[in-house]
């Protein structure tokens, strides 16, 4: 039996590291993010876990299983968080995996397969503008020189960040996973979003994951006095930017059938002067599908904007894409399993996509995959008032335990066709 106590004082501990005034900041590489890390280290080697960490920074510790060789059951989400986010987003799944393993201890179980616990680097796009790099390097998904160009908000490289993290970028690779050493990986997550309070549902079984394709979009106009510049002659590279944002939404909202979204999430004007006609505007540019030809559609809707607004306004419009992902399925014997412990512990439930990102999606290249959402209360998140109850958090650790003591006693005989069929029904 989960031990809510337990659990509330990990997790409100793991919560004083990056705690401000206006919410959590644990940027990915961070030293408050190196706090969080070595306390939730420190968690699992009391429970008896050896702990590994990887190249990349991922986090990964293993409880033995009889069988020592047979492919581990993963489990695990992140510790990273945006500006001044809030304090269950990654936090609750990777916790839930840790209070898991506690209470298989307490119990005494013993599994034929190890279990994995981990935590993963930048899972958020905060810091580069460019998500889950610690899942992504661990499945080889993206090379180093994907990635070397990346700088945050103040100028600094990759590699200086990696370097003061302890970390050598040039062996980021090295932090690739052999395809045969899971079985299966499986995320708890907050859903970030208000579908299940609004149907009173307590956990959702989640079928697929959008996949977001992001740009940074440069608008150059003419700066220029603002009073004396009339109206008919300015260059005003805001108002181009205001253009490209509201064809934007007007295009993801012919979507919406699609689970499309588009969003311009950070802004930057330059001169930034009241008293100045904006010479340059940089915009972030996030747009997600569950359907990779929606997604196309509002892609080229933007570049066609682009053009148009080129000639119009006679601005010069430099869009670079950041990312561009797939959409993924889960496994559809996950998703079955889910839905038996969901039986099995009188848990309410509905299958939904996730409209969010999440490491599960990058972990499905390796194996059979799947998640499961506990409530949003409002649909809240990625701010200081997301909010879960514990309650909730408890039920959706039960189905996750129930799921994972499933998986951790398959025979070994299974993976490969396990496999087979995953592979068969993917995307």
């Amino acid at each position: 039996m989960v031990k809510m106590n337990r659990l509330k004082q990990t997790f409100d501990h793991v919560n004083q590291f990056g705690k401000t005034d206006k919410g959590m900041t644990r940027l990915a590489y961070s030293k408050e993010e190196k706090r969080v890390t070595d306390y939730f280290i420190a968690c699992c080697r009391e429970s008896g876990l050896t702990v590994t960490f990887d190249p990349a920074g991922n986090v990964i510790a293993r409880r033995p299983g009889e069988e020592p060789d047979l492919p581990a059951v993963g489990l695990g989400s992140h510790l990273d968080t945006v500006y001044e986010g809030g304090k269950y987003d990654g936090v609750v799944g990777t916790l839930a995996a840790l209070e898991i393993v506690r209470d298989l201890n307490d119990r005494k179980i013993r599994t034929k397969r190890p279990i994995d616990i981990f935590s993963f680097a930048c899972e958020e796009s905060a810091r580069f503008g460019f998500s889950q790099i610690g899942s992504k390097l661990m499945t080889g998904l993206i090379k180093k020189e994907d990635i070397a160009k990346l700088t945050d908000k103040h100028g600094e490289t990759i590699q200086t960040i990696f370097a003061r993290r302890g970390l050598d970028f040039d062996r980021a690779e090295e932090a690739k996973r052999s395809p045969h050493s899971l079985a299966v990986f499986m995320e708890m997550h907050i859903e970030q979003g208000p579908i299940l309070e609004a149907q009173n549902k307590e956990i959702g079984v989640v079928t697929g994951i959008a996949a977001p394709t992001r740009f940074s979009v440069c608008v150059k106009g003419h700066a220029a006095h603002s009073g004396s510049t009339p109206m008919n002659q300015r260059h005003d590279a805001l108002i181009g930017a205001a253009e490209i944002a509201l064809e934007l939404e007007r295009a993801a909202r012919q979507e919406m059938a699609y689970g499309t979204v588009a969003t311009v999430g950070d802004i930057e004007i330059e001169p930034g002067a009241m008293n100045v006609v904006p010479g340059e505007t940089n915009l972030k540019v996030d747009i997600r599908s569950i359907s990779r030809s929606s997604k196309n559609r509002v892609v080229q809707h933007l570049r066609e904007t682009i053009d148009r607004l080129e000639q119009a306004r006679h601005l010069k419009i430099e869009c670079t894409m950041l990312s561009d992902e797939e959409p993924v399925r889960m496994h559809a014997q996950v998703i079955d399993s889910f839905e038996k412990a969901c039986g099995e512990q009188n848990a309410s439930y509905i299958k939904m996509p996730s409209g969010a990102g999440h490491d599960t999606m990058n972990m499905a290249s390796l194996c059979p995959a799947g998640m499961i959402f506990v409530p949003s209360i409002g649909g809240i998140s990625h701010h200081p008032d997301e909010h879960t109850d514990l309650s909730q958090i408890v039920k959706g650790i039960e189905i996750l335990e129930e799921t994972v003591l499933h998986w951790a006693e398959f025979p070994s005989d299974s993976d490969d066709r396990e496999r087979k069929r995953y592979e068969k029904s993917s995307f």
